[in-house]
């Protein structure tokens, strides 16, 4: 079985387990013993053989038409995202069978970042490593300066006693569900981000099994500022050149997220200014050691 008719076929298991007889009309059976749709429900809704469909869950089936792509995506009520992960599961681009080395980040997107010194904005890749942060981002999250950082592993590695509130799991799985939907899976680094969870993480592993891919777009988290308070903070992603993605954290005027902005700007600004005048004053120590020499 080739990697790529084994991720089709734990797809497709995947999410036939998460449809229920009811969501496509069928009649809900007291003795049933399958949580989802049975095999030959996918593939009767799909219309299609149900021993073409076995062959594709068991990875043995050549690769399928868009005809039954389409089928498949009605049978198992796959959103837009959802059949489009799908599609690229089950043909791949010739592009996309060699994994392609990370790109560095462009200077534009470096000045742009700079520049848009009154928002929070950093600029990560497919796998969710952040390659680029500006000072107010830096203040907002601090842990952003440290090397290899990574907003999936960042998640889950909040405190369990946090994972209660619902509000958590759902940043979780969106998170989760955009390193799939994003990710290579033959990239050695989305490897290592999997396995790591995987082994560490039960909540990651549970969510990874859902086979759920969709892009991270935009929305609004809970953050807590220090020294200012918690408040919720939208944000908004922007798809930048070379495959990599820019968020930028958004305010509107009056908000929680507008007075924490404006807190953490003076903040930055009153750093810079005691970093400049610690430089003066080493300047002005080494000038008077040369005089005195």
């Amino acid at each position: 079985m080739s990697s790529t008719a084994r991720r089709l076929a734990d797809f497709l298991r995947a999410r036939r387990g998460q449809v229920t007889p009811e969501d496509v009309g069928y009649p809900r059976d007291p003795f049933r013993r399958v949580n989802g749709l049975r095999r030959e429900e996918v593939a009767d809704l799909a219309d299609i053989s149900l021993e073409y469909y076995t062959r594709l869950e068991q990875g043995r089936a050549n690769q399928p038409s868009e005809q039954v792509l389409a089928g498949l995506a009605r049978a198992l009520l796959l959103d837009e995202n959802a059949t489009v992960y799908l599609y690229r599961l089950a043909l791949p681009s010739p592009r996309l069978t060699v994994v392609e080395a990370p790109k560095p980040v462009s200077e534009l997107l470096v000045r742009l970042a700079e520049q848009w010194s009154d928002l929070p904005v950093y600029v990560f890749d497919r796998n969710q490593d952040i390659l680029l942060s500006n000072d107010l981002a830096r203040a907002l999250f601090p842990t952003l300066a440290e090397a290899k950082y990574n907003n999936v592993i960042a998640v889950f590695l909040a405190p369990t006693k946090s994972r209660d509130v619902e509000r958590w799991r759902s940043i979780a799985r969106g998170a989760v569900a955009a390193l799939r939907f994003h990710g290579d899976p033959a990239d050695p680094r989305m490897q290592e981000i999997v396995g790591e969870l995987s082994v560490r993480d039960a909540d990651f592993r549970a969510m990874w099994a859902d086979h759920e891919a969709q892009p991270l777009t935009a929305g609004t988290s809970p953050l807590s500022v220090v020294d200012f308070g918690v408040g919720e903070f939208d944000w908004q992603i922007l798809n930048v050149p070379d495959g990599h993605f820019m968020m930028v954290w958004l305010a509107a005027p009056g908000s929680f997220a507008a007075a924490a902005f404006e807190f953490l700007r003076r903040k930055v600004h009153a750093e810079a200014a005691e970093s400049q005048h610690v430089e003066t004053e080493q300047v002005a120590d080494l000038d008077a050691i040369d005089e005195a020499s």
